[in-house]
């Protein structure tokens, strides 16, 4: 699922070097003709593409071709290929709240799930780990920090989420590269460029979450997973900032051990870690060199320079509809900067606006997560409209 996109390329790329997985289907928005390419290497038996234009151009060009390949469209046909009968591991890499309806589908389908979709916890975190207790779905976090902690807590069990339940924890570190505006002055942020947002100094990523990293709120998303996702309180939970992008995150322990999974800044480690689980496999990325590397700092994240950051902390602390809120503005806002709508500055004021003005019982189901997601969206574009053209610069 997002078989164009950064981690699902890495996906791929890892399957490429191994034989014992085959690919049985492959989904993707718009990108037909990247697909077309996939669908040549991997002969799949259905692809999808949520963009019905993109589907008919990728059916006929398949045609042409003379490649079998069963073309689906929508999100109903994403699902249906998460939850097939036919697949045991969904790799859930579409960006955004457009990921959450497949992702789930494969979890309450009791399949493996490999969740490198942070929104998933993020709007709907109860209703999720919920549904794979029921079906015994197994849960393995790609998201080079949660795949680290992962790797960091002891093995219990064969059942992912037996080992995720914490014993002994006293804390989880989360660590940041602090992306490209690490060190810039609030001067140079009131000019940043999409340009300048998406050069993260460390990781490949597409262009939302490049941004989301730039402002710290992908972090701060990863802040909240990480409490559903390993079942901890938000006092358990630390964010420091790591430049070299070395150490992926930590676990500190109540006897005062602390442990660190290290690895080169490559998606394809947690990757091939996750697809293996609780085995190893070549990964293709480049082994790490200790000897070379520049020396690891640590430091507190200054939240007067990501607010982002401090405002998705401050809704995992309140939990219910803020999270869904928080991720939906932020959404709208980094698409509007990313079409130089506003500025870098402008994207957490509108997320703050709209935490302070939707309030709602806590979501309980699928239909109230999507009515909080729908009214945080058309608040935050309202919001962007009533912006005038340069006037955040």
């Amino acid at each position: 699922m997002g078989s164009t996109g950064s981690v699902g390329l890495s996906t791929l790329d890892v399957l490429r070097r191994q034989q014992s997985i085959s690919v049985y289907a492959l989904g993707a928005g718009s990108n037909w003709r990247l697909m077309l390419e996939q669908c040549r290497e991997f002969r799949p038996e259905i692809v999808v593409m949520e963009d019905l234009m993109a589907a008919e151009q990728l059916a006929a060009a398949l045609k042409h071709e003379k490649l079998d390949v069963q073309v689906g469209t929508g999100q109903t046909a994403l699902c249906e290929i998460a939850s097939a009968s036919e697949v045991s591991i969904v790799m859930a890499a579409i960006v955004g709240a457009a990921g959450l309806p497949s992702a789930l589908a494969a979890v309450m389908s009791g399949k493996t799930v490999l969740l490198a979709n942070k929104e998933s916890l993020v709007m709907a975190g109860r209703l999720f780990t919920q549904a794979a207790k029921d079906s015994g779905a197994t849960v393995l976090p790609i998201d080079s920090e949660h795949n680290a902690i992962f790797q960091c807590l002891p093995l219990r069990g064969q059942q992912s989420n037996d080992q995720i339940a914490p014993s002994g924890v006293r804390k989880v570190v989360l660590t940041a590269s602090g992306g490209p505006f690490l060190h810039a002055s609030p001067d140079q942020l009131l000019s940043v460029t999409p340009e300048q947002a998406c050069r993260h100094p460390n990781w490949s990523m597409g262009q939302k979450i490049s941004v989301d990293s730039a402002s710290m709120m992908n972090k701060g998303l990863e802040f909240i997973e990480a409490c559903y996702l390993f079942d901890l309180n938000p006092d358990q939970v630390k964010v420091l900032i790591h430049p070299q992008s070395i150490v992926h995150s930590m676990v500190e322990y109540i006897d005062g051990s602390v442990l660190a999974q290290l690895g080169s800044p490559d998606m394809r480690v947690p990757i091939a870690h996750a697809l293996a689980w609780p085995e190893r496999i070549e990964s293709g990325a480049s082994f790490l060199d200790l000897a070379a590397s520049p020396d690891l700092q640590f430091m507190e994240p200054d939240m007067e320079r990501f607010p982002c950051l401090e405002l998705a902390i401050a809704a995992a602390r309140a939990g219910g509809h803020a999270p869904v809120v928080l991720n939906a503005a932020n959404e709208i806002a980094v698409a509007g900067f990313l079409e130089r709508k506003l500025g870098f500055l402008q994207i957490p004021q509108i997320v703050e606006k709209c935490l302070e003005q939707i309030s709602c019982p806590e979501p309980v189901s699928m239909d109230m997560i999507l009515e909080v997601d729908r009214q945080a969206r058309a608040m935050a574009e309202d919001m962007i409209l009533g912006f005038r053209p340069g006037s955040w610069c």
